[in-house]
């Protein structure tokens, strides 16, 4: 079952000072992998011990998951994981700013609360000024992986990524996403959608070498997309 949070109520509005990268990892050199909306950390305390060559970082916006994960991560003695509780969309870019450039190299947001009502859209997870944040700290070449069990947000996300310019959508010739190792491992959500046998929507893009656009333009080309899918429904 998900557990909303609504990420603007007051509380979840304040901004967070997250720790530096060196008081966050043994090795802060490693690249780093950042998943938003770790939930409870399945995802990533299964991976971070199959790759030690990388950080991996999860952002959650629950504090008893990130809690939890931590316990966790801590019993089973795993040095390049790390969870940080906080609201993406508030602390988040700040603490890019201040990253070593270079050392983000993937970023993935997997099942996040989809907020079906169209005046909750500012509720979700991906909104334009992350994507810049995160598209601003990334360098050509590094990945942005989404998941999803609905496929209306996989749409609005894969359109608001599209709409950036800044990336594109690695298929072969046959239309097949790569593969690629941090997609194998599920998170809790994930394995739930397997076993209720739910179609499951992944996405990897690729950074390209384009520089990221104004906020101001790329929230005006997200709405006129928004206003225009609104129009065609009611035709």
């Amino acid at each position: 079952m998900r557990q909303h949070v609504n990420p603007l109520s007051r509380f979840f509005q304040i901004p967070r000072d997250f720790p530096g990268i060196v008081d966050l990892f043994e090795n802060p050199k490693l690249p780093l992998h950042l998943d938003i909306g770790s939930a409870k950390g399945e995802y990533l305390l299964s991976l971070a011990p199959l790759q030690q060559n990388w950080n991996h970082l999860g952002i959650e916006i629950r504090k008893p998951l990130v809690d939890s994960a931590i316990r966790q991560r801590d019993s089973l003695d795993i040095p390049n994981l790390n969870f940080l509780f906080g609201n993406a969309n508030v602390s988040l870019s700040k603490w890019l700013q201040i990253l070593p450039e270079g050392l983000l190299q993937r970023v993935s947001i997997q099942f996040p609360d989809p907020w079906f009502k169209r005046r909750h859209y500012k509720r979700r997870v991906l909104q334009p000024s992350l994507l810049i944040a995160l598209t601003s700290a990334m360098n050509p070449g590094r990945e942005f992986l989404i998941k999803t069990d609905i496929p209306e947000l996989m749409e609005s996300m894969s359109e608001l990524i599209e709409l950036s310019n800044c990336y594109i959508l690695k298929t072969n010739d046959s239309g097949k996403i790569f593969s690629s190792a941090f997609m194998s491992s599920p998170t809790e959500r994930e394995s739930y959608a397997i076993h209720q046998k739910l179609p499951i929507y992944r996405l990897l893009f690729e950074r390209n070498s384009k520089n990221p656009p104004s906020l101001i333009e790329l929230e005006d080309a997200w709405l006129e997309k928004r206003v225009n899918i609104k129009d065609a429904e009611i035709i």
